[in-house]
């Protein structure tokens, strides 16, 4: 479902030796992969590449067997969670939910039932008319998630949208975003510091050092086994 070879970039630090970032990867429809790495490592870079935001120098990218390395950010076919919510302020909440079917809240009734079905299914239907001040950081996220929902796309980007929140709470958010995105055939990518998130929701790992993936299976494999000496390290083994 999501392809990705030998997609590359360059990075330059002043007088610095370039580094170059490589990714090779391949995501099954219907999958959760986890990515981690120490900082500093690249993952960042492959999410933002993925994502449009990062042009690579080389390489294809394709999702769905469609080429998508060329196309923008909006035009692509993903949605992305991330740690800041993007919540408008000023906006309810039902709005900034909406605003995931259309940017300028032209909606039709089918569409409004949506963002109602939408905000129901990740458990903030009472809030609806609520401004995001007014909701706890738990909350944002689960509209965060909603608005990811209605947009109806084949592939989430987790960028660490849940570190900040009590590990109570974070672990009951991977939950639900597993078990939502199974519900909708959703393939998923999370970017995350903690081996414990990839063990909970995730089916593959993968552990990125130094611009490369070094290891890649599936999670209590890699993790479990963990071979590789950078892994190891990483893992404090």
């Amino acid at each position: 479902m999501l392809s990705l070879s030998q997609l590359s970039h360059c990075y330059r630090h002043g007088n610095q030796e370039p580094m170059t970032l490589c990714f090779d990867l391949e995501v099954s429809q219907g999958e959760i992969l986890a990515v981690i790495g120490p900082s500093g490592a690249g993952k960042s870079t492959l999410l933002a590449m993925i994502a449009g935001f990062l042009k690579p120098d080389s390489g294809t990218l394709h999702i769905n067997g469609q080429p998508i390395h060329q196309q923008s950010p909006a035009d692509r076919p993903l949605s992305i969670l991330f740690q800041d919510h993007n919540l408008f302020p000023h906006l309810s909440v039902f709005d900034n939910i909406a605003l995931g079917i259309h940017p300028g809240l032209k909606l039709s009734p089918t569409d409004k039932a949506q963002v109602t079905a939408a905000a129901e299914r990740v458990g903030i239907a009472q809030y609806l008319t609520r401004l995001p001040e007014q909701l706890s950081g738990g909350q944002k996220q689960r509209v965060a998630l909603a608005r990811c929902l209605v947009r109806h796309r084949p592939l989430l980007l987790l960028d660490e949208p849940f570190s900040a929140l009590d590990p109570a709470l974070r672990q009951d958010m991977l939950t639900q975003v597993a078990s939502l995105a199974r519900e909708d055939g959703i393939t998923v990518l999370m970017i995350t510091h903690s081996p414990e998130d990839a063990v909970k929701i995730a089916d593959h790992c993968a552990f990125v050092d130094e611009g490369r993936i070094e290891v890649c299976g599936p999670t209590r494999q890699v993790l479990g086994e963990a071979s590789n000496e950078r892994l190891k390290q990483y893992l404090g083994r």
